[in-house]
């Protein structure tokens, strides 16, 4: 037998390990330790199911389902590692009260816990980036505190630190700022869903009102989420009253517009002017509101052409709401028939045709008025009254027109097309030529002489 390369390299390093093994792994206490840990587990097995199993129960609370969906599904998944984890838990607790040694149940408890903290926030955070993140950070202290070099560590941190006036900031403080911050902000995001959905569920609040109150209360808490992020790590806001001061400079001559739009969205809100949902026509664009936001109001035409107008133009310009008090519209189109047709037979045919449109409403009662003798015909206006203004105009019209045109092509009613008669009030004489073999002939005539040949 060939003797193995670098043997004598490699076999004090293989002694060492059997001497560790020999004196921390197989001796009685970590013996008994992995006894234990085989009985929690155990233990967790047959726990696990029932804890399901309850917590099955607890869950189809609606508002559970509703706001923690995600995180439930998620929670009954890891029943078997959280069962295990709080199971470790207190053993290592009771071992360290009874001054008995637990070092590898206090290594299993830590990666248990980083394990069921690291799926729990990937289903909640949502975001894989952010995800990846937090399982980077829970692993790397998990590792750490299981070599034990977690405290040294964070000395380590605490000592690389640099100075900004009478502030002394370190890499361990921004650190801990860095995760205080977004966990505020995750925390701040997630109860402004929950008030926003709050909002929308509530049939007291009006539209507009809702969007308020959700803009103004994910403001706020966002704003809250900072200065407590910024204070848990020790920073004084006091030090940001020149910023603050340079800020309200710049808004004064740079941001007036934006501002000025804000305000306005305020206005609008807290007014009710203008509502997701009201149709609205302001200079050439109609439509319907589809959201309102903090600096423009997005109004989707019926083409499809979503326009984001700000919020200023519809506090300084006309504005056209369709759906302010309620949603009836009327659309009068005028209807042209020439003289000689049966104006009251008409005015039958036009209502007739109006009853046959869907959308046209019976209260209030569509008219037929004659408003006019023009030029050509007799001009006739038909009135309807539709309550879905959302859903165009133009289609309710040529619904009314092509029925019209239908019953007047079928009872004789005549449409009017432009005429114009021409009188001659003095006499002019005319020179009429005749050209017969190449002969040409003058003759005077008068304009009464009709028959004329050229």
């Amino acid at each position: 037998m060939e003797t193995i390369p670098y043997w004598d390299k490699i076999e004090p390093y293989l002694l060492a390990l059997k001497d560790w093994v020999l004196t921390t792994v197989i001796v009685p206490s970590s013996v008994v330790q992995l006894v234990l840990i085989l009985g929690g587990y155990l233990f967790g097995r047959w726990l696990a199911p029932k804890l399901k199993s309850l917590l099955e129960k607890i869950l189809v609370v609606p508002w559970i389902v509703r706001y923690f969906s995600q995180l439930a599904t998620s929670v009954l998944e890891l029943a078997l590692p959280i069962v295990m984890a709080i199971t470790f838990w207190f053993m290592a607790t009771i071992a360290e009260f009874s001054s008995w040694p637990h070092h590898l149940i206090t290594s299993v408890v830590g990666l248990l816990f980083a394990w069921v903290v690291i799926r729990l926030m990937a289903s909640v955070v949502g975001n894989a980036s952010w995800a990846r993140v937090i399982a980077m950070v829970a692993w790397t202290l998990a590792a750490l505190n299981l070599l034990g070099l977690l405290d040294n560590t964070l000395v380590f941190l605490e000592s690389i630190a640099f100075e900004i006036g009478k502030i002394r900031i370190s890499l361990l403080e921004i650190g801990k700022g860095v995760i205080a911050l977004a966990f505020m902000l995750w925390l701040a995001s997630f109860a402004s869903r929950l008030l926003e959905n709050r909002f929308k569920s509530s049939k007291n609040l009006s539209p507009s009102v809702q969007v308020l109150f959700s803009k103004l209360s994910r403001a706020a808490l966002f704003v809250f989420a900072i200065i407590m992020g910024l204070q848990s790590v020790g920073i004084d806001l006091t030090a940001f009253a020149v910023f603050s001061g340079a800020v309200g400079l710049g808004v004064g001559f740079g941001l007036q517009k934006i501002v000025s739009n804000l305000i306005s969205g305020i206005i609008l809100l807290l007014d009710k002017s203008v509502k997701p949902g009201d149709v609205i026509a302001i200079g050439q664009t109609y439509g319907s509101i589809n959201s309102l936001g903090a600096r423009y109001v997005s109004v989707i035409t019926r083409d499809g052409t979503e326009h984001l107008i700000p919020n200023e133009e519809l506090i300084s310009q006309r504005v056209e709401n369709w759906s302010y008090s309620n949603t009836e519209v009327r659309i009068k189109t005028k209807i042209g028939i020439a003289y000689d047709s049966d104006v009251n037979k008409a005015r039958e045919l036009v209502l007739q045709a109006i009853a046959s449109v869907p959308r046209a409403l019976k209260h209030p009662a569509p008219m037929c008025h004659l408003i006019d003798f023009a030029d050509n015909g007799v001009l006739l206006e038909a009135r309807i009254w539709i309550n879905d203004p959302q859903n165009g105009v133009a289609n309710a019209r040529s619904d009314m027109l092509m029925k019209v045109w239908e019953l007047f092509n079928e009872h004789n009613i005549n449409f009017p097309y432009p005429q114009r008669d021409l009188h001659i009030k003095e006499a002019i004489p005319l020179r009429v030529s005749l050209e017969k073999n190449n002969e040409e002939v003058s003759t005077d005539s008068s304009p009464q002489v009709k028959n004329k040949t050229v």
